[in-house]
C-alpha cells in the first residue's frame, strides 16, 4: 500500500492487467482439469464437460437467487465504514469492496486451496498449504498496490474457507475421490476465468453469485458416477 500510493494510476492499472493475464493462466490450468483421467474413468468420456456446465448452470441460479454477489458486496461495506468512521466515497468504496473480493476469489478458488487444505487436515503434511500462501503472498502485494486494504479483510475469507475445509479434512478424512476434485478444479478455474475479465475490465460477471458451482461441481460428479 506505501508503494502503491507513489505509483501513477497507469502503473498500477498496468499491475492491475499483468494479474489479469496471469490469474487467466491460471484459471485454464485448473480448467484442465475437466480432462483428469480419473474424472473420465469415473463418468465416462462425454461427461466431464457436462459436469462443469451443470455445475455452472445450477450454481449460478442458487447464487443469484441468494444474491451473493450482493450480500458479498454489503458486508464489504459495513467492514469498511468499521475501520474508516468517515466511511470514504463512493470510488474509495468500490475500490475496497473489489479488492476483498477479488483477492478473496482468487485466493480461496483453485487445486491448492482443496488440496492443501485436506491435505492438511488429513495429518500428510502442510507443503501444498506453504507453496500456496507464498504464491499469494506475491499476489497480494501486488493486489494491494492497486486495491489499497480492502486486500488485507481476504485474510478472513481464506481463514474460514481454508480452515473449514482443514476441519473438514480433520473430521471427515478423504472426503472427496480424485474425480471429484478435478470436477470442482475445472469448475473453478472458469470462476478464475471470470476474475480475470473483472480484472482486464473487459466484463464485470458477477463471479459471487457463481460460487456454490464449486460445491455442486463434485455433487453433480457423484450423482453422474451413481447412474453410469
Amino acid at each position: 500500500m506505501l508503494v502503491g500510493h507513489r505509483l501513477p494510476e497507469r502503473t498500477r492499472s498496468v499491475v492491475t492487467d499483468c494479474l489479469g493475464l496471469v490469474t487467466l493462466l491460471m484459471a485454464a490450468l485448473s480448467a484442465y482439469q475437466v480432462t483428469a483421467p480419473s474424472l473420465e474413468d469415473t463418468v465416462g468420456d462425454g461427461a466431464p464437460v457436462l459436469i462443469v456446465l451443470g455445475s455452472l448452470l445450477i450454481g449460478s441460479i442458487a447464487g443469484s437467487l441468494l444474491q451473493i454477489e450482493r450480500r458479498l458486496e454489503g458486508l464489504a461495506g459495513v467492514l469498511q465504514r468499521r475501520m474508516r468512521h468517515d466511511g470514504g466515497g463512493h470510488a474509495e468504496r468500490e475500490r475496497f469492496i473489489e479488492g476483498w473480493m477479488t483477492a478473496s476469489l482468487l485466493f480461496c478458488v483453485g487445486p491448492l486451496t482443496i488440496l492443501g487444505t485436506l491435505s492438511d487436515g488429513l495429518g500428510r503434511g502442510i507443503d501444498q498449504l506453504v507453496l500456496k500462501s507464498v504464491l499469494d503472498g506475491f499476489a497480494a502485494l501486488a493486489f494491494a498496490s492497486t486495491f489499497g486494504i480492502g486486500v488485507l479483510m481476504s485474510a478472513l475469507s481464506v481463514a474460514v474457507i481454508q480452515g473449514s475445509l482443514t476441519v473438514l479434512g480433520v473430521l471427515l478424512g478423504s472426503v472427496l475421490p480424485d474425480a471429484h476434485i478435478a470436477a470442482l478444479t475445472a469448475t473453478g478455474g472458469l470462476l478464475l476465468v471470470g476474475i480475470g475479465l473483472r480484472l482486464l475490465r473487459i466484463r464485470e460477471i458477477p463471479v459471487g453469485d457463481m460460487l456454490p458451482a464449486i460445491v455442486v461441481a463434485p455433487l453433480l460428479t457423484a450423482l453422474v458416477a451413481a447412474f453410469r
